[in-house]
């Protein structure tokens, strides 16, 4: 069937993820995994959309669509794993992973992707919110800092933690090929919102950011926290930290707004509060080859709504 396009460039609600040697395209109502696997060939896994009463619920939405997103993710990315490396990982495979293929059921090893994910993101609260208040309250302990001064310090620190952190992962020759995903996926959603034919030669004549991306949102999420943090109190700095968690919810609800707002409209407003979030993709957003490419036109062909109309941002 001949791919129908609007008239005019338009923003999409399709999105995806990188992988190991793979991407994961999620549409209106298909999401589609595809993973290079040893041989060369493309492997793909489809399933359908999971639609939820919560994501027509403002700044509720946010916090809940980014812990669907961590489990969904975590889980293509084991998948990735899998079929990328073929009998290899067979043969690296854990006695833990084999008891749960082998004695947990589907519900079961979800579970255990929601567990993982809980613990990818106690790491991070870890990193970026409980580490630069410490490191703030012992500064402050030595030199004479006034309350704002902690402010400016502990955001100071928190951005530096987290622009390291990318620019460390980046490093890694394998993270540097899951960057290079991302940015086949950025490139090749880009050329389907430009309304151009999804082939490898004019996907590469488009740009690799992309202001609905998942780095942009968590640059937003410390933007937005390090504002709402700043009316918290220093006297006690365990106190701080529990404030700090009860209102990340509301941090990761407006982040998610700000992204979808800045996703539909574009403006010098929307393109000043995305700009962070463009800057810090250079980390995260690699240039692909043409085989990465050739797998993100696989991932997302088969989600792509027969009108686009229906899948609008």
């Amino acid at each position: 069937m001949k791919q129908q396009t609007p008239k005019e460039k338009f923003k999409t609600s399709v999105g995806g993820q990188a992988l190991m040697e793979g991407i994961m395209m999620r549409g209106p109502e298909k999401i589609c995994c595809a993973v290079r696997r040893p041989d060369g060939e493309i492997d793909l896994k489809m399933e359908d959309v999971k639609h939820h009463p919560w994501q027509k619920i403002p700044l509720v939405r946010g916090s809940l669509a980014m812990i669907e997103s961590m489990v969904l993710g975590y889980r293509y990315l084991m998948h990735s794993a899998e079929v990328s490396m073929g009998e290899d990982f067979e043969q690296e495979e854990s006695k833990f992973d084999k008891w749960v293929n082998e004695h947990c059921g589907p519900k079961a090893q979800n579970a255990l992707f929601v567990l993982a994910a809980l613990l990818g993101s106690g790491l991070a609260i870890l990193l970026f919110m409980v580490l630069p208040t410490l490191i703030t309250g012992l500064l402050g302990g030595v030199l004479p800092l006034g309350r704002w001064p902690k402010v400016i310090l502990e955001a100071c620190i928190k951005l530096s933690i987290f622009v390291l952190y990318l620019f460390l992962c980046g490093r890694l020759p394998e993270i540097r090929r899951l960057f290079q995903y991302h940015g086949a996926e950025h490139k090749t959603i880009a050329c389907y919102e430009a309304v151009q034919e999804l082939t490898v030669e004019n996907i590469r004549t488009h740009t690799r950011f992309h202001p609905r991306c998942g780095t942009s949102f968590l640059i937003l999420v410390l933007l937005i926290s390090i504002f709402l943090y700043s009316v918290l109190p220093w006297n006690n700095m365990a106190l701080r930290v529990v404030y700090k968690l009860l209102l990340l919810p509301v941090v990761m609800g407006i982040s998610y707004e700000l992204l979808k707002w800045c996703g539909r409209c574009d403006n010098l407003l929307t393109r000043i509060v995305r700009a962070p979030g463009l800057w810090v993709q250079r980390l995260t957003v690699f240039e692909p080859d043409d085989s990465m490419i050739q797998v993100a036109i696989a991932a997302v062909t088969p989600v792509l709504p027969e009108r686009p109309e229906d899948g609008l941002w």
